[in-house]
Formats: C-alpha cells, sequence, structure tokens
C-alpha cells in the first residue's frame, strides 16, 4: 500500500489535492484551464489517487464555462504510466480489473467532456501516460519528450493504451511500439498523428497558448457539438455517421452564432 493509503482521511484529502494542480485562465486565456499532475519525483505515475482526483476535475470542468482544458505535467516527466509500486503491493484480478475500470472512466471523461483537451507533453509519456496523451483530443509535444507503451518488456501487454493509440496512429505503427515497447521521439509521435505539434522545449507554453486561444475565440456551441460528433461518428459506418452528421450540422446551423456567421459572410462583414 501507498503511503497515501495508510494515512487518515484528512491527510488523504489534502494529499490528494495536491495531485493536480488547478490554473483558470492559464496562460492569461480566459476560459483555459490548466491540469497539472504534480507527482515529479514519481514522474507523475497515476496512483489510484492521482486517477481519481483527475476524474473529479474533469467532471467538474465539464459543467463549467471553461472553453479548453490543457493537461500538464510539473517535473521531467509527462506521465510513466501506473503506479507499478502500488500495483504490486496486494494483486488480485479484482483489484487490477477495478483499478483498470477506474482508469478507462478517467480516460473516457476526456473524450465525452464538451471542452477541447490539449495534451502539452515536455517530456517522457510511457504506458498509461502514453495513453494519457492518446486519449486528449489534440497534444503539443517540445522535441525532447518520447513515447512509449512499454508494458510488454515487463511481460504485461498494454491492453488498454492499445485502445486510443490504435485510433490515433496507423495500425502497423502501432502494433510495432506496442509488441516492441521502444520508445519514438517527438518527431515520429508528428509524422505517426499522436501528436499535433512539435517545438522547442521553450516555446512549449507559447504554442500551447496559441492553439488554445485559436479554440477559445471559436462559438461554444460548435466546438462543443463538433466536438461530440468527431467521437461519434467515427464508430459508426459511413451512412449512419452521414446521418447523425447532417442532423449535427442541422442543429449547429439554427444557432445565432452560425446564422450570424454565414450572414456576416454573405455581407462581407465579421460575424459576432
Amino acid at each position: 500500500m501507498s503511503a497515501a493509503g495508510v494515512s487518515s482521511s484528512s491527510s488523504s484529502s489534502a494529499d490528494a489535492a495536491s495531485l493536480v494542480d488547478v490554473a483558470h485562465d492559464a496562460y492569461g486565456v480566459p476560459g483555459v484551464v490548466r491540469l497539472t499532475l504534480n507527482r515529479p519525483d514519481a514522474f507523475n505515475a497515476l496512483s489510484e489517487a492521482l486517477i481519481d482526483t483527475l476524474q473529479a476535475q474533469l467532471a467538474s470542468i465539464a459543467k463549467s464555462d471553461a472553453r479548453v482544458v490543457v493537461i500538464a505535467a510539473a517535473g521531467r516527466a509527462f506521465c510513466a504510466g501506473h503506479d507499478l509500486r502500488e500495483m504490486r503491493a496486494a494483486p488480485s484480478l479484482d483489484y487490477y480489473k477495478r483499478l483498470f475500470a477506474r482508469c478507462s472512466k478517467m480516460m473516457l471523461a476526456i473524450q465525452s467532456m464538451p471542452q477541447p483537451v490539449i495534451a502539452r507533453v515536455q517530456g517522457v509519456a510511457t504506458a498509461a501516460g502514453c495513453q494519457l496523451v492518446a486519449m486528449c483530443d489534440l497534444a503539443v509535444a517540445a522535441e525532447s519528450a518520447r513515447f512509449a507503451v512499454s508494458g510488454i518488456n515487463l511481460g504485461l501487454f498494454c491492453s488498454t493504451p492499445a485502445v486510443p493509440l490504435t485510433r490515433n496512429v496507423s495500425r502497423k505503427a502501432a502494433f510495432e511500439m506496442l509488441m516492441t515497447g521502444e520508445f519514438i521521439d517527438a518527431q515520429r509521435a508528428l509524422s505517426e498523428g499522436l501528436v499535433n505539434r512539435v517545438v522547442a522545449a521553450e516555446e512549449l507554453d507559447a504554442a500551447v497558448t496559441a492553439l488554445a486561444a485559436s479554440i477559445c475565440a471559436k462559438p461554444r456551441e460548435a466546438v462543443a457539438a463538433g466536438k461530440g460528433l468527431f467521437y461519434r461518428q467515427l464508430e459508426m459506418g459511413v451512412e449512419a455517421a452521414y446521418q447523425l452528421a447532417g442532423q449535427t450540422m442541422a442543429c449547429n446551423m439554427m444557432t445565432d452564432p452560425a446564422l450570424d456567421g454565414v450572414q456576416a459572410f454573405i455581407e462581407k462583414r465579421s460575424g459576432k
């Protein structure tokens, strides 16, 4: 059991609160919430407490007026995956089922929330840490960032990380990563589609800010509808996808920002 697991309930709550640093209007952009994983000494490994804290923050933000979420990390690593010491402390099938279900629920919260989520990757992202990057809607990485799904090196196939990985990069690239556990660098991650942009480390915040500000400048209704449609149609056949897309676009067209935007285009003026 981890140290947090044997502490009092009050200190556990305090420890959990410090696991994710929350900054509103981050980077000076109104509506941007930055969640910073704050276990730098443990390479931001996803302990049970960190998973639950991140889940709670995402659920709260989903109901708020926030426009964009940035998931960042303190220290040298972005996230080293699950906390292996915690996982190995009391092994049982029921425990592992519950653990991976909790983590999957947190990962799915990223996709289901209406706000776009950007991963700010400053360092290594391995196993469930790579999964976290892949689950985010967008990702900006420093040139020094590296990525791997390395469970296979320990005799553990990265099954849950495979789900978003295979939905982001090509099948053969994903299979190679999963079967070898080898690292890929940021440029390879960019070429394979795991991240959107790669910049020098000193330019990382500027690149994240520019991307977040660009999204915040767009109508809230269109962004939320678009994100929801994007993921739902991916799992459908093409005919059903077109049907859902048409319904979504028709509803979107009836919103004031869209009606004004189209009229502004017709009249060659700026929209609201």
